[in-house]
């Protein structure tokens, strides 16, 4: 895994270096980051941990480098209008509900003024582990308009491995109804469990109500406008380097991502 993504970085350097900026530009793909865990306790044995350390050094990147660090609805709204993305363009996104996301990553987007979204599995919050947001922790981190609140489902399991069609309906229309009674607040994201999904779940997803969806890789049959399957990165301990960081951020990693895997 590290040495294809190596390749891929130094076939983007190539490709930023030879290609004009106008061809460049139409492959262009507003970076959607993925986070999962944020710990002091992140183990480069976990891909899907990073460290407190290193999240906020990609934060204060981002800002300190201007980027237009966008809320993902705004970036989906965007999109589907098919306005003019400006340069640097990037959203914020986590998995599951981790409550390390409120005690490490929340304080940090607080302190520079970035917002996110966060998809909850709705059976896991408060769970007696400890380990995932509270009720009480996710209305603080809406209320704070840092944070926007999407479904990551009722369940952890992936939606393609589900064999009743009533019981996928029900973890993607039922975990938007749970969190808008419990926060007050409209959900207009959703999230893949494991970014998987086919085309009767996508139909459910839209059928439900929600604005935008989001995967992890559909790959290249799924155009990059499609508001319903956006492209994400996930940002693991590689991206500890800060020079990984800005090439993942570019808007332009997937492009490469995804020729690589031809």
């Amino acid at each position: 895994m590290r040495k294809q993504r190596k390749l891929a970085i130094l076939l983007l350097l190539a490709l930023l270096i030879a290609v004009p900026a106008g061809l460049l530009r139409s492959h262009y793909v507003v970076p959607i980051l993925m986070y999962h865990s944020v710990s002091p306790q992140a183990t480069k044995a976990n891909r899907l941990s990073v460290s407190a350390e290193s999240f906020e050094r990609q934060m204060r990147f981002l800002k300190t480098h201007d980027y237009n660090v966008l809320p993902l609805e705004e970036v989906a709204r965007l999109i589907a209008a098919k306005k003019k993305i400006p340069p640097r363009t990037v959203a914020i996104t986590f998995d599951d509900g981790y409550r390390d996301n409120y005690e490490w990553a929340f304080p940090v987007l607080k302190k520079y003024g970035l917002p996110a979204t966060i998809f909850v599995i709705v059976d896991e919050v408060g769970r007696p582990q400890q380990d995932r947001v509270s009720w009480e922790e996710l209305r603080q981190m809406q209320d704070s308009g840092v944070f926007r609140i999407g479904s990551h489902c009722m369940g952890p399991e992936p939606l393609v491995k589900i064999s009743s069609p009533d019981e996928v309906r029900r973890q993607i229309f039922a975990s938007r109804a749970a969190l808008e009674e419990r926060l007050g607040k409209k959900v207009l994201t959703f999230s893949y469990p494991e970014g998987r999904f086919n085309e009767d779940i996508r139909r459910l997803v839209i059928d439900a109500g929600y604005q935008a969806a989001v995967a992890t890789n559909p790959g290249r049959q799924y155009p990059d406008n499609d508001i319903f399957a956006l492209k994400r990165l996930r940002i693991s301990h590689t991206s500890d380097n800060l020079f990984v960081f800005w090439i993942e951020a570019s808007g332009y990693y997937t492009f490469m991502k995804e020729r690589r895997h031809k």
